[in-house]
């Protein structure tokens, strides 16, 4: 989405965007608190204000943008009705996004979440039923559908998607989301009020953003 949407608004105002590709979730908010960045878009409201909290960053939300939920891809089948036991259903493996994959798994009817717990801090143990006796393999979320040939699903944030080439009308079912799970473009807490922070949020804003949003496939 910086790529396609954001950076070209920006170079029309003058600025030199270097666009920066992590594969993990906890390099793009170190590199942004170092001063190795100057932004970041990869992570919903949920995982910045736990992160954040938890390393001590210094770190500001600085506009919702609009997003591509998860996606529950698939090389092999084509509905869940036509999943079987043992089939291995790859997911993101940070705490914050396994739960989400987990809620999402709930919310198909593939599983069921023990009652006592939180269900944004589930894990694998969490599960109470697994009806069709799936296998689920947590991996680095950037690494999700690069499995996709070895595996009957994953479960697929948009924005991976999106730079993996995948077409979001193609997941067998796309998540609801919710507005703490859509992603955040973050700065760092003292640059939050200055001009490039601005107009950023200008950026996402635009109708050219939007365009991308709507159809990323013309874009890639």
């Amino acid at each position: 989405m910086v790529k396609q949407a954001i950076a070209p608004t920006l170079k029309e105002k003058g600025y030199k965007v270097v666009v920066r590709e992590f594969s993990d979730y906890v390099q793009p908010n170190m590199a942004l608190a170092n001063g190795s960045i100057d932004a970041n878009l990869f992570q919903h409201t949920l995982y910045f204000d736990k992160f954040t909290a938890d390393k001590g960053l210094k770190l500001s939300k600085l506009i919702v943008v609009p997003t591509a939920g998860m996606g529950f891809y698939s090389r092999k089948i084509n509905s869940l009705d036509a999943l079987k036991k043992g089939d291995i259903i790859t997911l993101s493996n940070d705490p914050t996004n396994l739960a989400r994959g987990l809620r999402f798994l709930q919310s198909l009817g593939l599983i069921t979440i023990k009652d006592n717990i939180d269900p944004t801090k589930a894990s694998e143990r969490d599960i109470a039923s697994n009806p069709k006796g799936l296998v689920f393999k947590p991996l680095e979320a950037a690494q999700l559908p690069r499995t996709l040939d070895g595996v009957t699903g994953a479960l697929v944030n948009g924005n991976f998607a999106v730079a993996a080439g995948l077409d979001l009308s193609s997941a067998i079912k796309q998540e609801h989301l919710d507005e703490n799970l859509k992603n955040i473009i973050a700065v760092r807490s003292e640059d939050a009020d200055k001009p490039f922070a601005k107009d950023i949020v200008e950026a996402v804003k635009s109708p050219a953003y939007r365009a991308v949003i709507d159809d990323p496939k013309e874009y890639l």
